[in-house]
């Protein structure tokens, strides 16, 4: 793997060529002022393993105009600016939380699941980004615009060109919400299959930017799960 130019620490360029293109991904270190992601750190470990099997299904919307109900949404709020800008006026957010040994994430494209499911097109939000909340070996975020593969494991396209972000403490990752992403294993390797050395838990905060709010996707308040995440009153 080669250095892209200009880039942050902690992004890499994956198969880059000799004049490597634009990059993909915009990288902020220490995005959130240290007592806001302390608390947001602190709100998910006391969330602990409740739900983790249904981690990536179980997502809230958050207008930006609303007052945050829980921690992340108050991430989501300090953040404001950078999804405002891309025309979003509101984000559809999640907790990431896998194992760097068994990752069980394909290669996608994000979009408004129902509605395509249902038979709909495929809208896709302005902005897709992700906070780490901590420091993982491996597990690194990639981001391509090459198509998901059907043909290769974890419908990866190879050969693969992308951005490599490593996970660190407060560091998000801005890119566009049409872009294919996945996350590498413990080894910064396309995950094929489960590995046999146990990995670390890598955890996340996965914001998206939209202009109109996903089909069937509910409010921290209506969804009335994972309470540990809930924002002191007066923030």
């Amino acid at each position: 793997m080669t250095r892209a130019r200009g880039e942050s620490p902690g992004t890499r360029r994956h198969g880059a060529r000799p004049t490597s293109p634009e990059r993909l991904v915009e990288v902020v270190d220490e995005a959130l002022r240290p007592p806001l992601f302390r608390s947001l750190c602190a709100a998910v470990r006391r969330l602990g393993s409740e739900g983790i099997r249904r981690t990536y299904e179980t997502t809230f919307w958050f207008d930006l105009d609303a007052t945050p109900a829980a921690m992340p949404e108050q991430a989501a709020k300090s953040l404001s600016s950078v999804f405002w800008s891309r025309g979003a006026r509101g984000v559809e957010w999640w907790l990431s939380r896998m194992w760097t040994h068994d990752v069980r994430v394909d290669f996608h494209r994000d979009r408004d699941e129902r509605l395509a499911l249902s038979g709909g097109p495929d809208r896709h939000p302005r902005i897709s980004s992700v906070l780490f909340l901590n420091r993982v070996r491996g597990g690194a975020l990639a981001v391509t615009a090459q198509l998901p593969d059907p043909r290769n494991p974890a419908l990866v396209p190879l050969p693969l060109e992308a951005d490599l972000v490593g996970p660190a403490p407060n560091r998000f990752a801005v890119f566009d919400g049409r872009l294919t992403h996945g996350v590498l294993d413990a080894r910064n390797a396309v995950p094929v299959s489960r590995l046999r050395a146990r990995g670390e838990l890598r955890l996340t905060l996965v914001m998206n930017g939209w202009t109109r709010r996903p089909t069937g996707v509910p409010t921290f308040e209506e969804a009335g799960v994972y309470r540990a995440l809930v924002a002191p009153r007066g923030r």
